[in-house]
C-alpha cells in the first residue's frame, strides 16, 4: 500500500478537465469522473496539480509519521490515464486478465486510452478496490 501524498486544494475540477488535451484524454478524463463518482458516492476533488481524487484516508507508517491521501483517484497525463489503485493489484488477477491493454505500477493503473479496456472491469476494480480502503481504513 502506498499513500498518495498529493494535497487537496480547492482548484474547480471541471476547469482543470476543460484544459486536458488531446481531446480523446479530456473526454476520457471527463467520464473518469463520473464514473468514479458514482462508485465512491463522493465529489471529485484536485489533489496537487493534476489528480482528481475521491475521498480521503488517515495513514500511519511505522515511524510514528502520519497523513491522510485519497482513496480513489486518476491522473490524465500526456502519455496515459493514470488511475491510483492505493491497495495495488495483488488481489485483481482475474480482473486484469479480462481488462484489456494496460500497464501497472505500484499502485498505478496506465491506460492509453479508455477504449483500450473492458469499463465494466474497470469499474470492478475501482469498486474492490473502494471496498477494501473503506473497511481497512473506515473512510
Amino acid at each position: 500500500m502506498m499513500a498518495l501524498k498529493a494535497q487537496k486544494n480547492d482548484t474547480a475540477v471541471d476547469a482543470f478537465l476543460a484544459a486536458v488535451e488531446p481531446l480523446r484524454r479530456k473526454e476520457d478524463a471527463i467520464i473518469l469522473k463520473a464514473m468514479m463518482e458514482r462508485i465512491t458516492g463522493w465529489p471529485a476533488r484536485m489533489c496537487g496539480k493534476t489528480i482528481v481524487g475521491f475521498g480521503s484516508y488517515a495513514y500511519k507508517y511505522a515511524n510514528g509519521q502520519t497523513g491522510s491521501a485519497l482513496v480513489v483517484g486518476y491522473a490524465p497525463r500526456k502519455a496515459s490515464l493514470v488511475l491510483y489503485i492505493m491497495n495495488g493489484f495483488q488481489e485483481y488477477e482475474e480482473l486484469l486478465a479480462q481488462l484489456g491493454k494496460y500497464k501497472t505500477g505500484k499502485c498505478c493503473l496506465y491506460i492509453n486510452k479508455l477504449a483500450d479496456v473492458e469499463e465494466p472491469i474497470l469499474e470492478k476494480i475501482i469498486q474492490h478496490s473502494v471496498v477494501y480502503m473503506k473497511e481497512k481504513y473506515s473512510c
